[in-house]
């Protein structure tokens, strides 16, 4: 059905998550029913649209803290962290101050920690819990006009972190997006972006492309060849601006012979 609506072949599809919170659909707060939403993870290949009014967006749209590829995103320290620690300090007590304080650490390497690409959703999370994306504002602001604030909430309306989306929207993508880099280091499942025959580039620009994060290029490509996660087709590709490129293919019986077949070689030091 999707596959007709859209004119797009699904390579690869699983179910992500039910999606049932209350007040989710903002119609519920003014006496509608309760909105449930199944989502499912799907990839494809870019392809033009048949949907009237529909286009490709690109990921790091919503979430631009999450991109990390060319370096840490400047919000971070301009915006998110100095926000996260006035969110922190104006927790009514000690216990949730430090509470407050053990999240944003691990969500977002503050204090010089570790940056964990998988906290996509956590992250999310918790700049709506702190009222920083435009979507707290809105539904805090839906409440309170339907009289269903449980507690007084006083926010001002947030600097644009990310593109927001209707509904819970952004949170669903978030689940979806950290879902995919879990996925990415044990299911060579970033082959079914790919055409049948590409060059360890253009492999290596989707996989930075998903994790948002820059990987060492002889290490990659260390790791898909020896690997076995690709083979050479003894064919090349002229069009690179440079010399002809080799082009390679996806085996498929690596997937059998091996119980653990990563695709993410480490981050570029």
């Amino acid at each position: 059905m999707a596959e007709d609506a859209a004119g797009l072949t699904l390579r690869y599809v699983e179910q992500l998550y039910s999606f049932g919170d209350r007040y989710r659909d903002p119609h519920e707060l003014f006496g509608g029913p309760r909105s449930l939403v199944v989502g499912y993870l799907a990839l494809l290949r870019e392809a033009p649209l048949r949907i009237d009014g529909a286009e490709w967006r690109g990921l790091y749209e919503f979430f631009p803290w999450e991109d990390w590829r060319d370096s840490p995103p400047a919000l971070l320290d301009s915006v998110i962290r100095p926000a996260l620690a006035r969110w922190v300090a104006a927790a009514p007590d000690e216990p949730a101050r430090a509470r407050r304080g053990e999240r944003a650490r691990m969500a977002f390497a503050l204090d010089g920690g570790e940056w964990d690409s998988e906290r996509v959703l956590e992250r999310y999370e918790l700049l709506y819990e702190a009222g920083l994306v435009v979507e707290a504002f809105r539904d805090h602001d839906l409440a309170r006009r339907a009289g269903v604030e449980e507690r007084t909430v006083r926010l001002e309306m947030p600097r644009a972190l990310g593109r927001p989306m209707a509904r819970d929207g952004r949170r669903v993508l978030a689940t979806a997006l950290e879902r995919l880099r879990g996925k990415l280091k044990y299911r060579p499942i970033v082959f079914e972006l790919l055409p049948p025959t590409f060059t360890l580039h253009r492999l290596q620009q989707v996989v930075e492309a998903l994790s948002g994060e820059r990987l060492h290029k002889q290490n990659f490509r260390r790791l898909m060849i020896s690997g076995g996660l690709v083979e050479p087709t003894g064919q090349y590709e002229s069009q690179t601006g440079g010399r002809p490129a080799e082009l390679y293919r996806f085996r498929r019986s690596a997937i059998l012979e091996r119980t653990s077949t990563g695709a993410i070689a480490a981050p570029e030091d």
